[in-house]
């Protein structure tokens, strides 16, 4: 090879390693899916660590590569800021979440609000749960705090279960408030049909991570898993805002 044909095959070389560079989302999404092909992938960035790449995967989970997917971290990122470790998967995990929790049509939730609330909390919940009876049996105690209370249904033993039945009855019942409190008090609910959310709601649940109930998101789309007692749920609720 002649010295005036180097720099040309060096400028192709060069132009096609940018061209790869440019375009790791399609790399990252090729290396992941032939390990998953039904890996809920939605969306791709680079990280705020240089060269790592961060993939947000639907219900906000989120997994680390290198530009090109050969390379994948599942763990959490932190970054060391004024001598204090800042977990930035778990901000992004929650951030999502919220995003997600956050657009849920109210008319699809059952609302325990307040005149004027100052905060909200989103709780998955299964009536057959003691602990959820517990917490339910506080939600006055939140409303007075200021907090205003969500739910969304979540039947721990799947669709098929008698509580995913029972959380339809509530769903579809003309006071959804009275029948969730019949069902939280373990009362008989009427039996009910109609064009309900409970499926779609169990699925997200399972999609963000719910393994159990009652899962209390914040506002800003943190997750406490279980119950808490009123007081301390509602501060920790208004410092979330």
């Amino acid at each position: 090879m002649s010295l005036t044909r180097i720099p040309v095959a060096l400028a192709l070389l060069l132009g096609s390693g940018i061209t790869l560079a440019a375009d790791p989302d399609q790399a990252i999404r090729q290396s992941l899916t032939s390990l998953d092909a039904s890996l809920p992938i939605e969306a791709i960035a680079e990280s705020p660590m240089p060269g790592i790449y961060q993939v947000q995967l639907k219900g906000g989970r989120q997994l680390y590569t290198s530009a090109d997917g050969q390379f994948l971290i599942q763990g959490y990122l932190f970054q060391v800021k004024d001598g204090q470790a800042v977990n930035l998967t778990e901000i992004e995990e929650s951030r999502a979440v919220a995003k997600q929790i956050n657009s849920i049509p109210a008319k699809e939730m059952v609302v325990f609000a307040p005149k004027a609330p100052k905060t909200h909390i989103t709780v998955f919940t299964d009536t057959d749960c003691g602990y959820c009876q517990k917490l339910h049996s506080e939600v006055p105690e939140l409303n007075r705090l200021g907090v205003e209370v969500r739910y969304l249904a979540f039947p721990r033993q799947g669709l098929n279960s008698p509580a995913a039945k029972e959380l339809v009855n509530v769903w579809c019942a003309k006071d959804q408030q009275d029948a969730m409190n019949r069902a939280k008090t373990r009362q008989s609910v009427a039996d009910a049909t109609c064009d309900n959310p409970v499926a779609k709601q169990y699925q997200l649940g399972q999609m963000i991570g719910v393994n159990g109930t009652p899962a209390i998101v914040l506002a800003n789309g943190k997750m406490i898993p279980g119950y808490q007692p009123a007081p301390q749920l509602a501060k920790i609720a208004l410092e979330s805002n």
